[in-house]
């Protein structure tokens, strides 16, 4: 390895080397492009579920692309007037794409709705006759009369609108932050520039190389998967850049040669950003195993951008830095023969003291603290309603709720019925099910039979999904029938998340302990640094749970949160114990393993905790994105980052290895105290 490093980082070879790799880039970024794609309704539901297999036989009826809007009149807290009501009818007629069919009021005399019918073949068309039924429902009402939209067509039209330019935000959000904290990092006005840039087209890069991927295996991706991918392609880049360019400046202490200098880095480095590297691959790369479409795709384009970042911090970064000269760490510029971190009585080392001086303590009160903050995990609640998933309750929302005070809870939404037999005999055992108010046949064709059926239960209640076991227990004799609808993809969205969490979490951990037994041939080392990992997790899920609660005002955790959390914590939290045990490793060649672990946590202290909290801010970022979901894995991997990097990577990963000695590493040997001053009198 450092042969190759020497000869990327020879005189021309670098220049030419950064040039080469930054236009190719471009050139790719530029004539290739982002792979297109136009979503699929059951890019989100489970693989197999009786909803998927709904939606599924919805896709073959001739109106498959066909949606509804409903349209809700109302007066707050008072009945309609005669002069309300004639309006509203004569509204309802003239509605761009309206039957002539007309509008329903309520029991109660507060309300009135009409049920729009929504023809069209893409999100978009579909968004843009929803906003065209809003302007004419709403213009030139009686004084005190509101219309609002909601319904299906509706909900998909504003969750669109949502999005609209949240990924432009988001990156210029997760840039913007990178850069305040490389400045404040370096302390240099010059430095933070050229990571910036090498890891802004490493993010680039893999969104089209991921894309493509995607796009050649068939595998489905959205807009929140871009996102993602950003957010982890400048975290794990920045990461790694941090580590390497705090090497480098530390080689440049002990070489005149800054080429030699980085030669030396890219080789020490290059194990542990590997390691890293292959770890998240093989983490992310678990979500494969997801019964949602949309987070298998997650999970390859993760793995792509790890792969690039990974490649343009090892090959393109050291080449970007060695054109320039010394001066770019101004105006706190590395000289030969200054003191290295790890030689230096660095707060980091004082740190690593005061864990040496009581290790048994540190451990005992940081285990204590994190079993407290785990607490929090015995009263999460999970399954968020349709209503919870928005940072901002959009009108259909809105308009939604205020319909389910006047008709029946599912009059918008109901819950579907579609069959490929007797549409009759369907219908009839549909009527007959318990908790459902109505039921008529919307839609046929192709052999395909829809059955709307109204429950009696709300939205996203015990009794709604109740109702919806109870339409599947009606029909379960019948073949070819399968019920869908929200309700019924939440409660199979919810069985299937408990599935996923089921099959990956033992198997990411089992992953990531053979990659670490493999980096440090040790057994002891890898269980441990799991372990700390696990009760990370745990504690940082207790203690988002109590912040959700408490601060934000979230009731329920999405289902899928706790499984992107724990694959994104653990693959990404493992980085910074590698990123100290292989430091430790390498000096306990030398000086053993006590003094080998105090310097390896005083030379990689301040890099883990620089790119600890930016990749904590980074994550933290999501919440820019409008779906309450992304905002609570965003806040979890913060917490979970921070705790890792300020608690357990800096007190208690050493704690243990003080205390278990030479037996952190068992069964690999390390050089004993009194081989260490022989080789370091060797050295000298």
């Amino acid at each position: 390895m450092s042969r190759l490093a020497e000869r990327l980082t020879a005189r021309w070879w670098a220049g030419l080397i950064a040039t080469l790799a930054l236009i190719a880039s471009a050139a790719v970024i530029g004539m290739v492009g982002d792979a297109d794609r136009t979503a699929q309704v059951t890019d989100t539901l489970a693989v197999g579920a009786d909803s998927t297999k709904a939606a599924e036989l919805r896709e073959r009826l001739p109106q498959s692309n066909d949606t509804t809007a409903v349209v809700l009149f109302s007066r707050d807290g008072a009945p309609l007037t005669d002069e309300d009501r004639a309006a509203i009818q004569q509204r309802a007629a003239s509605l761009p794409g309206a039957t002539g069919m007309p509008a329903a009021p309520s029991e109660d005399g507060t309300a009135a709705l009409v049920v729009v019918p929504v023809s069209a073949g893409n999100a978009p068309a579909a968004a843009k006759v929803v906003g065209e039924i809003r302007t004419a429902a709403k213009a030139d009402l009686p004084a005190g009369l509101s219309a609002t939209v909601t319904g299906p067509a509706a909900i998909e039209a504003d969750l669109s609108a949502v999005f609209e330019g949240a990924n432009l935000r988001l990156l210029i959000t997760t840039a913007s932050i990178v850069a305040i904290l490389l400045v404040v990092t370096y302390r240099s006005p010059i430095l933070w520039l050229i990571p910036l840039t090498v890891i802004g087209i490493a993010d680039r890069f893999a969104t089209v190389a991921a894309t493509h991927t995607l796009e050649l295996f068939g595998v489905a991706w959205d807009e929140s998967t871009v996102g993602i991918l950003s957010v982890l392609v400048f975290g794990a880049g920045t990461d790694y850049a941090l580590l390497l360019i705090s090497r480098y400046r530390d080689e440049l202490r002990r070489f005149a040669d800054r080429r030699h200098a980085m030669a030396v880095a890219v080789a020490r480095t290059a194990e542990a950003v590997v390691s890293s590297a292959s770890t998240v691959v093989l983490g992310v790369l678990t979500l494969v195993l997801s019964a949602f479409p949309s987070t298998r795709g997650l999970g390859v384009s993760s793995a792509v951008g790890i792969v690039v970042a990974a490649l343009f911090a090892l090959i393109v970064l050291p080449a970007s830095l060695v054109v320039f000269g010394r001066w770019v760490f101004w105006p706190k510029i590395p000289h030969e023969g200054e003191p290295a971190l790890a030689d230096r009585r660095s707060v980091w080392r004082r740190i690593g003291d005061v864990v040496a001086a009581r290790p048994r303590t540190v451990v005992a009160v940081s285990a204590a603290g994190l079993f407290a903050m785990s607490l929090g995990v015995l009263g999460i609640n999970t399954g968020l309603s349709v209503s919870d998933q928005f940072l901002e309750k959009p009108e259909a929302i809105t308009a939604s709720e205020r319909l389910a005070q006047s008709f029946p809870a599912s009059a918008a939404d109901p819950a579907t019925v579609l069959t490929t037999g007797d549409g009759q005999a369907v219908l009839a055992a549909v009527k007959g099910a318990d908790g459902v108010a109505s039921a008529q046949i919307s839609a046929q064709g192709n052999g395909v039979t829809q059955i709307n059926a109204v429950l009696t239960g709300a939205p996203s209640t015990d009794e709604a999904r109740q109702g919806v076991g109870s339409l599947r227990a009606a029909v379960a004799d019948l073949p070819g029938t399968h019920v869908g609808g929200t309700e019924a993809v939440a409660l199979d969205t919810s069985a299937e998340a408990t599935d996923d969490r089921g099959l990956i979490f033992p198997l990411i951990l089992l992953l990531v302990l053979v990659v670490l037994m493999l980096l440090l041939r040790s057994v002891v080392a890898p269980i441990i640094l799991v372990a700390t990992v696990v009760a990370t997790f745990v504690a940082s899920l207790g203690l988002s749970w109590v912040l959700f609660t408490q601060v934000f005002g979230f009731e329920r955790l999405d289902d899928t949160a706790p499984l992107f959390a724990f694959v994104f914590l653990v693959a990404l939290g493992v980085d910074y114990n590698i990123f100290l045990v292989s430091r430790a490793k390498e000096e306990a060649r030398v000086h053993g393993t006590r003094q080998g672990m105090l310097r390896g946590l005083a030379a990689t202290g301040g890099v883990i905790t620089s790119a600890g909290i930016l990749l904590a801010a980074v994550f933290a970022v999501l919440g820019v994105l409008p779906l309450v979901v992304l905002a609570q894995v965003g806040v979890i991997i913060c917490v979970g980052v921070l705790l890792d990097t300020l608690v357990v990577r800096t007190l208690v990963v050493p704690a243990i290895a003080l205390i278990l000695g030479d037996r952190f590493w068992w069964p690999r040997r390390v050089s004993s105290v009194d081989e260490a001053r022989e080789r370091t009198a060797q050295l000298v």
